[in-house]
């Protein structure tokens, strides 16, 4: 049945950003380019806005644009006068590939999964932190550079530039399209895994301009966490990664009050805490290990489980903590080890290990460093301190809600 060209577009785009990232990786396994496979994606992409209108929404559009840009790779591939020598290389990729061998997905260096391969491909060390975000985010996330521009507060000339240099640069260093093995894949994942808590962090807590939370980026990143657990159940890590943004996603309502203002955890309603999301997170954390995401999902599994704040078992979240500190040390890790301090044995024991910190260069220019010293001194009654670290920590912070925070609470003190 034909549809009007309206309705025909708005399936389009719909099924596409829902569908993007499987097109791109089932492509990339024939053409072992990412570059190439979305613009073949796109091509897709582009026939069905033409073709649709006239005969109708397909009753599988999702295999549609899937089979439509598989053909245009194949077509790619044996133009090329190296026909031969590719045909050879992907075999049987150019055709139907049949359901992987139920066998072989026990096998945890047997995974066979496209859309697994083009996470690890976009990833990739080879590539700036920056430039997998961005690439990350337009392969897997569906997300335009207009829209990642927006959300990182970047030109939409930059973060083009940056993501066509980011798949050049996989050409270059002729980055095989493939999830690697033993060792490899785990120095790699470990990539893979920074890669989405890094745009959940973007996302729960902006960096910069006048939104505190970029909802739309925390739910990115938490589809590529789940996403990621259901493609390698066997890894612990992965879990742990996948119930730590389950746990910090069911705050998100409550962080931010009618007026966009940060509302601190103290002061949160939990009753505005997503319950659903906190179940997640709980299951999650019962397939994780004892790795750096996984302790920190138990720690916000702590603050999950306390109906009050008051309610809190600070204690227990101080030891896991010290055995994150242990795992993974760093000066922002003590920094919050400091804070559990402060509500476990109290403000005074707490301003000792801060104060430890403030010479750390790594801390710097971290306006949570002279907001946490300012709370302390606030507790241990050092008004006048605690004002010239409130000011300093707002003079410090690119996020304007925040600033307006620390500059109030510097006013109250």
């Amino acid at each position: 049945m034909a549809v009007t060209a309206a309705n025909a577009t708005e399936t389009v785009e719909a099924v596409f950003r829902i569908e993007s990232a499987r097109i791109i990786a089932g492509v990339a396994r024939i053409v072992r380019d990412v570059g190439i496979a979305e613009e073949l994606a796109q091509d897709a992409l582009i026939a069905a806005l033409e073709q649709w209108p006239e005969s109708g929404v397909p009753d599988k559009p999702g295999a549609w644009l899937m089979a439509t840009a598989k053909h245009r790779a194949i077509d790619l591939v044996r133009r090329k006068e190296t026909y031969a020598r590719k045909l050879a290389e992907v075999g049987r990729a150019l055709e139907d590939v049949p359901p992987p061998d139920p066998a072989a997905l026990d096998d945890p260096d047997g995974i066979d999964d496209d859309l697994l391969r083009l996470i690890f491909t976009a990833c990739h060390p080879v590539l700036s932190p920056e430039a997998r975000i961005a690439l990350t985010l337009r392969l897997l996330g569906g997300l335009t550079t207009e829209e990642i521009a927006r959300a990182f507060l970047a030109s939409e000339g930059a973060v083009a530039q940056r993501i066509v240099r980011a798949k050049r640069s996989l050409a270059k260093a002729g980055v095989p399209f493939e999830v690697p093995y033993g060792e490899d894949r785990t120095a790699r994942l470990s990539s893979v895994l920074e890669v989405i808590y890094l745009i959940f962090n973007e996302g729960y807590s902006a960096t910069a301009g006048d939104d505190l939370v970029r909802p739309a980026l925390c739910e990115d990143a938490l589809r590529l966490a789940r996403v990621l657990a259901g493609l390698m159940p066997k890894e612990p890590e992965v879990h742990g990664l996948a119930a730590l943004l389950e746990f910090q996603a069911s705050r998100i309502p409550a962080r931010t009050g009618p007026d966009g203002a940060p509302v601190l955890l103290a002061d949160q309603n939990r009753a505005r805490w997503n319950r659903l999301l906190i179940h997640r997170g709980v299951e999650a954390l019962h397939r994780a290990g004892h790795g750096p995401y996984a302790l920190q999902a138990a720690i916000a599994a702590c603050h999950a489980r306390a109906v009050r704040y008051e309610d809190t078992d600070w204690g227990t979240i101080t030891t896991l903590y010290d055995r994150l500190a242990a795992l993974t040390p760093s000066p922002v890790v003590e920094l919050n080890r400091a804070v559990a301090v402060s509500m476990a044995e109290g403000p005074a024991a707490a301003l000792e290990l801060v104060d430890a910190l403030v010479a750390d260069p790594a801390l710097r220019d971290y306006h949570l460093l002279p907001s946490v010293r300012g709370d302390l001194l606030e507790r241990l009654g050092r008004r006048a301190e605690a004002r010239a670290e409130f000011e300093r920590a707002a003079s410090l912070t690119r996020n304007a809600p925040e600033r307006r925070l620390l500059r109030e609470r510097a006013e109250r003190v």
